[in-house]
This record gives structure tokens, sequence and C-alpha cells, in this order.
């Protein structure tokens, strides 16, 4: 199968914050370790939270089960705003307006913390100042812009509808502006706070995978290689959370993904951020690369994981479709996707695990704006720690529960699971590993069992069992990243089975797997 549409999009998916950064490297965990706090996950949140932390006189450590910045962090729009599409009518409608200005207010305390940072160190990571706009191509979508509008008056939000956007996207009807706001160059940013964190005598260990923690009054981690760290805190920032305890949090969110490009356009891009209301979303900023030339980032096309109704490679050929109208390409420099998780209300989860367990607490459901509030998290959790009263603590804690818009969405999303179940359980697929080009994978049958086939670009192929490790649902080929995803909880694996992200913790197998592996194998996720 051919990945290519007209010869620009790279035949590989790859993040631009990635490849313009010299990553630091560091060891895994070889022994056991005792400390104040353990930070499990080192993105923009965990690494956040443990320089706060370490600038408060604890000993400190952060885990990462892959490399450092290689999960939702390194695959952002690194947009720090508080207009976080439209939102603030519906907090209002759903929760009140002091819960909405509430959040406004943890969301642009975090830009400030961000601003303050980067000028305090002369942190070199492109923070520029820009507004951010939200627009809408449909009549439908023009009134919610209104009623978002309304709703900035009414939280004091610094903003308000203007006449237009600065380029040209056919049958703009409205606009609606928050002043203020800002980008920066993520890795740039979050690698300086690692050195800063290992300066205070933070320590950082790499593939290190934490599968489990024995609760108590001093909570234990347990890692794959059977190390153990104990720690007064457990700061839980792995995206999807690797332990759950009894907050079932697999019932109360999914996970969505969406596509970027980074390209070389034709025409020069005006200041400001920009989003749509309507669907397909497209998001758009600019960048400057290592040689200080100006890129375009396009990103939109998002859908459950696991449940895109066409092939993913065709979500990139749309983005570069608009580009090319809106812009004109020169280049696609490169390509990638992101996937983040949304809660039941659309608030993040950041608190306490489960109620009255302060010593484990958890940031999570970030809704594709971790940048703010994976920042506003950690300031939380530096509080929560120090013992420091928060306003913000009510407003995240993951034990609430607004009736009309989280009861309705746990029904919803549940029964969505329960569908995508069983639907993977019936029929059989009709190709065999064969059929299979190179650098392609699917469902196949193989002696009447339900198996997943890959050939890579020399021809070989690999055999994975499809059912996911987490919950037993089947894993769907993704044939734009090359990995398999599950529609259920949005677990997704390699071509060969190894986990790339949670929340299951073992990889597929080769053998015929079951429902029921999940409980007795070993080789299950619990």
């Amino acid at each position: 199968m051919n990945s290519q549409s007209n010869g620009k999009l790279p035949e590989h998916p790859e993040p631009f914050w990635r490849t313009s950064v010299d990553f630091p490297t560091f060891p895994s965990l070889k022994e056991d370790l005792e400390v104040d706090v353990i930070v499990v996950g080192a993105g923009i949140t965990g690494i956040t939270s443990a320089y706060l932390l370490a600038n408060e006189g604890l000993k400190v450590a952060i885990i990462e089960a892959d490399k450092v910045l290689n999960g939702t962090t390194g695959h952002t729009t690194a947009k720090i705003t508080a207009q976080h599409d439209l939102i603030y009518d519906e907090f209002i409608q759903n929760m009140g307006r002091n819960t909405a200005r509430l959040y406004y207010e943890a969301n642009i305390e975090a830009l400030d913390f961000i601003r303050k940072t980067v000028e305090e160190h002369q942190i070199d990571c492109d923070l520029t100042n820009e507004d951010a706009y939200i627009y809408s191509v449909s009549e439908k979508y023009a009134r919610k812009i209104e009623k978002e509008a309304q709703a900035y008056e009414k939280l004091h939000i610094d903003g308000g509808l203007v006449d237009g956007i600065p380029f040209e996207i056919d049958n703009v009807q409205n606009v609606l502006v928050m002043r203020n706001q800002a980008q920066f160059h993520v890795t740039k940013y979050l690698v300086h706070l690692i050195n800063l964190f290992q300066q205070k005598g933070g320590q950082l260990f790499e593939d290190t995978v934490a599968v489990n923690i024995e609760t108590g009054e001093q909570p234990v981690v347990l890692t794959r290689d059977d190390n153990r760290i104990s720690a007064k805190h457990v700061l839980i920032c792995t995206h999807f959370p690797f332990y759950e305890g009894t907050g079932l949090y697999s019932t109360r969110m999914y996970a969505d993904r969406s596509y970027a490009l980074a390209v070389k356009a034709k025409k020069e891009f005006p200041a400001g951020m920009y989003i749509s209301a309507d669907e397909p979303t497209r998001s758009l900023r600019s960048v400057k690369d290592n040689n200080g030339e100006e890129l375009v980032l396009i990103i939109g096309e998002n859908h459950k994981t696991g449940q895109s109704e066409v092939e993913t490679m065709e979500h990139y050929k749309s983005l570069e479709q608009f580009g090319e109208e809106v812009f004109g390409l020169e280049k696609i420099v490169q390509r990638w996707s992101a996937q983040d998780l949304v809660t039941l209300d659309k608030l993040p989860y950041i608190g306490e695990l489960t109620s009255g367990n302060p010593n484990i607490l958890i940031a999570t459901g970030f809704r594709k704006w971790g940048m703010s509030n994976g920042t506003a998290a950690a300031l939380l959790f530096r509080d929560m720690v120090t013992g420091i009263e928060s306003r913000f603590e009510e407003l995240y804690t993951p034990s609430r529960f607004y009736a009309h818009p989280s009861l309705k969405n746990f029904l919803v999303q549940n029964a969505n699971v329960v569908g995508q179940l069983i639907k993977g359980k019936l029929g059989s697929p009709k190709r065999s590993p064969d059929d299979l080009a190179k650098g392609e994978g699917a469902a196949v049958t193989i002696d009447g069992h339900r198996k997943g086939a890959y050939r890579d670009d020399e021809g070989k192929i690999y055999i994975v069992d499809t059912t996911c490790t987490h919950m037993g649902c089947e894993v769907s080929w993704n044939s734009g990243d090359r990995t398999w995803d599950c529609p259920c909880h949005g677990s997704r694996f390699k071509p060969t089975g190894e986990v790339v992200e949670g929340p299951a913790e073992k990889p597929l197998q080769t053998y015929d797997y079951t429902i029921m592996d999940n409980l007795t194998s070993e080789d299950s996720g619990y």
C-alpha cells in the first residue's frame, strides 16, 4: 500500500517537536528507590511537577516508560491558551458561572507561570504572545460562537467577536478572539526544566514501566522489572493512568486522535493562533525550524481512537488538501498524529486518585489542551503535596459528578465500548497474510482464528493476536501511523505488538488470546 498522496506526504510519521531538539538520555531504574515524591510520566505535567517540588526541597524522582517527551506532550500543537474550543457557555450551563470562571483562571495562571519561568531562566523556547481565534464556516456554529462571546462577557474574559480572520477560508461566518495568549516550542522549554530539576538533585529514569501500586500510608510503585519505589506521594502523570484503583477511569474517559502536518507554505502566515468550531476541526499556528524558516502547523481530523471511518492516511490527505487551498504548499516537512483523553464533563481529572487517598494523585483528561491544563495540574500538585490550600482543588477533583453531562456521557461512552467489543467479535476477516503489500497491515484469518498481520518494507510478515490486553476488545490497523489501535479505551501497539500507549500494559500476544486471559493470564494488564 502506497502511503503517498501527491508525493508530498512523508512516508513515516515524526513530530516536529521531537526532531528539532537534542534530547538528554537517562538510564533505566535498576534497583529499589525511596523518595519523597515519585512522578510517573515525563511529559509536561510530570516534568513541571517534579521541577516545582524539587524547588520545595523535596527528594523527587521521575520514571518514564519510554523516552522523555515522547508521548502526548511530544505530539502537541504547543498552544498555551485558555481558549479550549467552545467550552465556556457549556460550562456555565452545566456547572455554573463560578466553575467556568475558575477554569479560565486556572489556565491563565498556568500561562502566566510559563511566561515567568521562561523569563526568569532565560529559556530559549520561541515563546511568543498571540491572540487566539475560533471561527465558524456554518450558520449552526456561528450561533454557537455568539453564545460563547456572551459567555466571555459574563466571565470577564479579554476577547469578543471580530470581523474576520486574515487568510482566505471560504464562508467564514463568525470569529471570536481571546486576547494575549501564547505559543512556544514545548520540548525546548521542558528540556530546560529537566536540567533545572537535576540541578536540584532530581533523578530521572527512562525505560522504566510502572505496573502497579501497593497502597498504604507510604505507597510503593512496582515496576515491570520488579523494582520497588517507596514514596510519601505518588503523582500519576501517564496520560491514561497506569493504575486506576477503584476510580474506574476506563469508564469515565475516551481517547480521541487528531492529525498534524508541518508545512512550508507559499503564503506568509499571519500572527495569531486559529481553530475552527466546525467539524472536521482545523487548527493553525506557525513555528520556526532550526534554520529560522517559518513553518505552518495544520492540525485536525479528530475521531475516537480505533474508530476512524476511513483509512487513517486519508486524514493526512485531507489536511494536505486544506493547506494547499488556503496557503499553497511548497513542502510537507513532517506529519504525525496525537491522542488525548476526554472526560465525562470535559474538565480534566486532577487530584486524589480516589476520595480520601491524599498520597496518590492523578492528572488526566486534558482534551487536547495539555499545555495549560498540564501546567495547572503541576501547580495544583505542588500545593496539595506541600499542604497549601488551593482554590482549584474542588474544580478539578476526580470524584466530582455533574448530573446532566456526566450521567449522559457515562451511558453513551460505555454503550460505545460495549458496541465496539461486540462488533470486534463478530465475523471473520476475509484477508490472509499473503494478500498484504509491503508496509500494509490488516486483520486476517489464519486457521479459522482472527489475527493481525503486518508486512514490513522488506517483506517480513509479523502476526499478532488482535485481542487487546487491557479489556479484550479487538484492535484495528492504523495505516497512517502503522499501529494497532484499540477502539474501546485507546490502547495502541506497534506492528509487532509492543505497547505504544496505555492503558494496556502488556503487548499483543502471538498465541490465541481471549477476554478471559485478561483476568487469568500473566500476559494480561492486570
